[in-house]
C-alpha cells in the first residue's frame, strides 16, 4: 500500500484546518513582539555607543589596564615584555614610545597602545639596535602613525636590524639622530638626551640613547643598555643627571649602574626591565645590593609585571 507524507493536506483532516487560523494569529503577534524587541535592543546598543564616544573617559576610566590620563599628568608605563625594554610615556594628547621588546613582544606593546586608544606616536625611540629593544618596533612602524623616529647612528649586522631598516624605508618614517643635550617635546612631555655623542664608544650598548624626562618637580632617567663607559662619560660631562626614577641600565647587568652613576642620579625608585628566569641571570646580585644599600625602592617586570607610574609634576604615584 502506498504511504502518504504526513505533511500532505487532505480533505479528511478538519483538525488541521481548524488549527491553522489561530496559529497564524499567534505567529503574527510573536512577530510584532520580536520586531519591537529587536528595535529596543538596537536602540540600547546605539545609546551605549554614543555614551562611550562622548563620555568614555568618565564611564570607562580603565580599559584592559591602560589608564587614562588627566590634564597635566604623564603616565609612565614600563611594559612587561619579558627580557627586553619597552616604555610608554602618555599625556592627555601625546605619546612617546621608547623601545618595544623583541619580535615576540610586539603584541604586548600594540595591545597596550590600542587599549589606550592611541593611533599616533609623536616620537618612537630606538635606544640601540639590539633585537630585545627594536624587534617589536618593526610592526609598530607599520601599524601606527609615527611623528619622528629617534635612533643612534650605528648599525648592527643582524636580520632584525635589516628588517627594522626596511620598515623605516617602506613606511617613509622620518628619522633623526639626536645630539647630546638635544631636547624633544611632545606637549608636556620633555626629553633631553644625556648620553655621549654617537661613536664615542665602540660597543653598541654604550651608544644607547639615554633620555631624561623632566615634568615639574619630578624626573625620570631612561638609560637603554648604557654600560660603565657611557655612565662614566655622563657623570663627567652631562649636566643634571638627577632623577626620581631610574630605569636601571642593561636589565640590571653588572656592566651598568655603577656607584658613581647612582650617586649622580640619586634616585628614590628604580625599575628593572627583565624577564623571569632569563639565561643571563639578570638582575645581577651586586646591582641589587647597590640599590638596596641606598634604600632605593625597586620594581621589576619579572616580579611585578607592567609597572605604571603617574606624575602630576609634583608627586609620583604607582596605581
Amino acid at each position: 500500500m502506498a504511504t502518504r507524507s504526513p505533511r500532505t493536506p487532505t480533505r479528511k483532516s478538519p483538525a488541521r484546518k481548524l488549527s491553522t487560523p489561530p496559529r497564524r494569529r499567534r505567529t503574527r503577534r510573536r512577530g510584532r513582539r520580536g520586531g519591537f524587541s529587536f528595535f529596543l535592543s538596537a536602540l540600547f546598543v546605539l545609546l551605549i555607543a554614543i555614551a562611550y564616544y562622548f563620555f568614555g573617559d568618565v564611564l570607562f576610566p580603565e580599559r584592559n589596564g591602560a589608564l587614562l590620563t588627566a590634564e597635566g599628568e604623564i603616565i609612565v608605563s614600563f611594559l612587561d615584555v619579558g627580557q627586553g625594554d619597552s616604555i610608554v610615556l602618555r599625556s592627555d594628547e601625546h605619546t612617546v614610545l621608547i623601545d618595544a621588546g623583541d619580535h615576540r613582544a610586539r603584541h604586548v606593546v600594540i595591545d597596550y597602545l590600542r587599549d589606550a586608544g592611541i593611533s599616533r606616536l609623536d616620537y618612537v625611540v630606538a635606544t640601540h639596535p639590539h633585537a630585545d629593544h627594536i624587534g617589536g618596533l618593526i610592526q609598530i612602524l607599520r601599524d601606527f602613525e609615527i611623528g619622528r623616529l629617534l635612533m643612534p647612528e650605528i648599525t648592527n649586522d643582524t636580520d632584525t636590524f635589516e628588517n627594522f631598516l626596511d620598515a623605516i624605508l617602506n613606511n617613509q618614517i622620518q628619522t633623526h639622530f639626536p645630539l647630546h643635550g638635544e631636547v624633544f617635546r611632545a606637549g608636556i612631555i620633555e626629553l633631553t638626551k644625556k648620553s655621549p655623542p654617537c661613536g664615542q664608544f665602540s660597543g653598541i650598548n654604550d651608544n644607547s640613547i639615554v633620555l631624561r624626562m623632566q615634568h615639574g618637580q619630578t624626573s625620570f632617567l631612561f638609560t637603554g643598555d648604557a654600560e660603565t663607559p657611557s655612565e662614566r662619560w655622563m657623570v663627567a660631562n652631562a649636566q643634571n643627571l638627577s632623577a626620581n626614577v631610574l630605569k636601571v641600565g642593561h636589565h640590571g647587568s653588572r656592566t651598568s649602574t655603577t656607584e658613581e652613576f647612582l650617586a649622580a642620579v640619586n634616585p628614590s625608585i628604580a625599575v628593572i626591565q627583565v624577564g623571569a628566569n632569563n639565561r643571563f641571570g639578570h638582575p645581577h646580585g651586586e646591582v641589587l645590593e647597590r640599590l638596596e644599600a641606598r634604600n632605593i625602592q625597586i620594581f621589576r617586570n619579572d616580579l611585578h609585571g607592567t609597572v605604571r607610574m603617574i606624575t602630576d609634576g609634583q608627586t609620583i604615584s604607582t596605581p
